[in-house]
């Protein structure tokens, strides 16, 4: 057993990327005020997925345990334990999934950020050396590529968007180094925009209860068709205790590693985060900030800035509007009016509810691009 100097609520440690450009420290810095999340410390193409993704039926009541069986026997020998030094000496260890039969492994970035050098694990035990070949930090996903061995398991990537909350889900991984665990739970909530420090940020994540430990980063989350539908990446940590809380896990979308994933074997980097943005910058209103601006609400976002030429510069929006609903939802806070676009997608559009004055009026705006540069 290789031991792992990754702390539960602590990243991988090491050489970090060039920090988050200012687009992306925006996402960030609102999450941290939502939840305190610690680290913990699998894709692509289908045209080349072998063994490890045949697809199995749906079954119920006592076939789930053979059914359970079944897939983990498939999928197991795709994920691999991931052993990273650092430039000072230092060890630690993480998981990946692979997921192209040219030796492309997912990982995420946490896990092999500051890495020297790059040792993986198959499922047979066999060691092999390890390239770094591409990362984003802002999504905390990295891949990394082997020399392809005879007969390598490669896993299928699964539809994520076609999750269910209650939906039974499988992590593998090496949690403190045991390699080849498996634990099982269900899909806990959908659709969450999660902090992973130091820039990260999950969006649109699976939270799910299976036990995840430092080790499980980077690993697979399967479900009952033996489809990998997500990268298990961290966990909630309990302040009281200052521990990773039980049942508090969160997961890389497949469909989100889809999308970041093949720019990094591309070009090494992320050229299109594929996010939304309003294009502007707002503060959250509450009684007191109402009180002394004389405003007519006392929730909302009031419009701060409007970049140039931005979406919501081109709706007609500028500072001093007051944002109170984006759809069907209220905006009570900058933090909710954020995590709402950001599961959106460039060129939709939204209808805004804002106050201009004491006058209400309705603006629709088609939703820009993040620019992360």
């Amino acid at each position: 057993m290789v031991p792992s100097n990754e702390s539960p609520g602590t990243p991988t440690q090491g050489q970090q990327p060039a920090p988050p450009r200012r687009g992306v420290a925006k996402l960030a810095t609102w999450a941290l005020i939502v939840l305190g999340v610690g680290m913990l410390g699998g894709w692509l193409l289908g045209r080349n997925a072998s063994t490890a993704g045949s697809a199995f039926p749906s079954l119920t009541g006592t076939d789930q345990d053979a059914l359970q069986v079944k897939v983990i026997e498939k999928f197991r020998p795709s994920v691999v334990q991931i052993n990273v030094t650092t430039q000072d000496g230092q060890g630690s260890l993480g998981s990946g999934t692979i997921i192209d039969s040219r030796g492309y492994i997912v990982t995420n970035e946490h896990v092999v950020a500051g890495a020297t050098n790059l040792q993986v694990e198959l499922f047979d035990g066999t060691k092999v050396p390890a390239q770094l070949t591409g990362l984003s930090t802002l999504d905390d996903l990295a891949v990394v590529k082997i020399t392809p061995p005879a007969h390598m398991a490669v896993a299928k990537l699964g539809d994520s968007s076609q999750l269910q909350v209650g939906q039974t889900v499988l992590a593998i991984g090496s949690p403190l180094g045991v390699t080849q665990t498996v634990t099982s739970g269900i899909v806990s909530a959908l659709g969450r925009n999660v902090p992973g420090g130091e820039g990260r940020v999950i969006f649109n994540s699976i939270q799910m209860d299976a036990a995840i430990n430092p080790g499980n980063s980077g690993g697979a989350l399967v479900d009952l068709q033996g489809d990998l539908v997500g990268i298990p990446t961290l966990t909630i940590v309990n302040p009281s205790f200052n521990a990773p809380a039980s049942g508090l896990g969160f997961s890389i979308p497949a469909n989100r590693a889809s999308f970041i994933v093949p720019q990094l074997i591309r070009s090494g980097k992320v050229t299109d985060v594929g996010l939304a943005d309003l294009g502007l910058e707002g503060t959250t209103i509450d009684a007191t900030t109402a009180a002394q601006l004389r405003l007519p609400v006392t929730q909302g976002v009031l419009v701060v800035s409007v970049n140039a030429n931005g979406p919501a510069a081109r709706a007609g929006l500028r500072a001093g509007d007051v944002i109170v609903r984006l759809n069907n939802t209220a905006v009570t806070d900058n933090a909710g009016l954020l995590d709402n676009v950001l599961n959106k997608s460039p060129g939709e559009q939204v209808t805004l509810q804002v106050y201009r004055g004491s006058r209400p009026s309705t603006v629709n705006v088609t939703l820009g691009k993040l620019n992360i540069s």
